[in-house]
């Protein structure tokens, strides 16, 4: 075997969502983290498809790229992207990259617990709890969620729309004949087929959620996220917490004095606080936890027929 390119990773899951941190990538020249992330899907095309595509990767695997960061406020930067493009922002990718840069040791233990990582969006502040060299929780807030409309009609029923990370119509559970279970899985895939295929006139919106609020009472809901490329969200999503719980306060459901859960369709879930609600909007508390999964080192051999890989929808 001839070796082109090689890169090491470290492969980490968020409550079942996986992400691939990126070592040994190209040097190239940029001035700023706001460059860096402009530049990233041309500069490191093949890259990317190399490291996301299958066979190396899967159609749910978001990328992340760790470097020194610009601010002497934080302790690290990094861009995120996924097969769709650049993200400005990923909570899961954060708990994620927290956790490898500690548990492997590329950045020291504090005291206090408080990190700060510098991304497209902005410094981001976390607190890491370690035991025993290994991260066991991690603690961030979300940026200010915001109502944009409500009841808006779509066939026998109606959807919200909520800018959290990203703008999300969400559809509640109660307007569908089949439960959000893996059992049910091939219906629920369906359904989000369906709705993308409604929705996409609208290209601001970039998810769609499927919310279970029945077990509100037990301190949690459960909700299936459908991104635009059709594929589901493999974790409760971030984002989708936010939207979710920031709709169901506006609407005056129930009161938030307590941590809340955002379960997912296979039972993984994160931990939801409202921290502030404000003219700007709600702002949670998320706490999750990083699974390190795997550290590789993957190459491109030149007579390799499948570099740029596929991915199979």
């Amino acid at each position: 075997m001839k070796i082109q390119k090689a890169y090491t990773a470290t492969d980490v899951h968020v409550a079942g969502e996986a992400f691939r941190i990126i070592k040994d990538a190209p040097f190239i020249h940029y001035q700023s983290l706001e460059q860096l992330n402009e530049q990233f899907p041309h500069v490191y095309a093949d890259e990317i498809a190399l490291l996301l595509n299958e066979p190396r990767g899967f159609a749910g695997l978001n990328g992340c790229l760790v470097v020194p960061s610009f601010s002497r406020k934080a302790d690290a930067a990094v861009v995120f992207f996924n097969h769709e493009g650049m993200v400005p922002l990923q909570y899961g990718g954060v708990v994620a990259v927290i956790t490898a840069l500690l548990e492997c040791g590329q950045l020291p233990l504090k005291e206090s617990n408080e990190y700060k990582l510098e991304t497209a969006s902005g410094i981001i502040s976390v607190r890491a709890v370690v035991e025993n060299d290994e991260v066991i929780s991690v603690k961030l807030e979300s940026k200010p969620c915001q109502i944009v409309q409500m009841n808006i009609p779509y066939k026998d029923t109606h959807y919200s729309l909520v800018q959290a990370d990203q703008l999300y119509a969400i559809f509640k559970k109660s307007d569908v004949p089949f439960e959000l279970q893996m059992e049910d899985l091939t219906e629920v895939q369906r359904w989000g087929q369906e709705v993308n295929k409604s929705l996409s006139s609208n290209q601001l919106i970039k998810g769609a959620i499927l919310l279970d609020d029945s077990l509100l009472p037990n301190g949690r809901i459960k909700t299936v996220t459908f991104r635009k490329d059709h594929f589901i969200v493999r974790s409760p999503g971030f984002g989708t917490a936010a939207a979710c719980y920031a709709s169901l306060l506006f609407k005056g459901e129930f009161t938030m004095k307590q941590p809340f859960k955002n379960e997912s369709i296979f039972n993984s879930f994160i931990t939801v606080q409202l921290a502030n609600q404000s003219e700007e909007g709600y702002q949670f508390a998320f706490t999750a936890r990083g699974f390190i999964t795997g550290m590789q080192t993957y190459v491109l051999d030149p007579t390799d027929p499948l570099a740029a890989g596929f991915l199979l929808k």
